[in-house]
């Protein structure tokens, strides 16, 4: 059993929080941001996985597929969601949505999730 007081342990992990949000504004982590401004009209986020070449006939990794980034920030209209890129994945995995956005000049492929169910996979996963 712990001796830790509940201020002890609300410190340490409020110190934990204070180090990630400091990695992620000093370039210790890295951070791909996106902005989506339909979400709050479809309750959707879109990420992008792939992209059409005109030049080569073929679809391309893009987005998620390509990123090399640590996390993944989504801002909404005054607030921002940053979750890390596996997680995304994963919430992905479960609750996403394929979609192809036929939208020229440049058509897309990816997946729709809500907020909510990115928080739903965090929630999970911090069990």
């Amino acid at each position: 059993m712990s001796k830790l007081s509940d201020f002890d342990l609300d410190l340490s992990v409020g110190h934990e929080g204070e180090s990630l949000v400091n990695e992620l504004l000093t370039g210790g982590k890295t951070v791909e941001v996106k902005t989506d401004l339909k979400w709050k009209d479809t309750g959707n986020l879109y990420i992008e996985t792939s992209c059409w070449s005109h030049n080569k006939n073929t679809w391309y990794p893009s987005g998620l597929d390509a990123t090399k980034a640590d996390y993944w920030a989504f801002v909404l209209e005054g607030a921002t969601l940053i979750v890390p890129t596996d997680t995304l994945r994963l919430a992905l995995n479960i609750y996403g949505r394929p979609i192809t956005c036929n939208i020229e000049p440049n058509p897309s492929k990816g997946w729709l999730i809500k907020p909510e169910q990115i928080l739903s996979k965090i929630k999970e996963l911090s069990r």
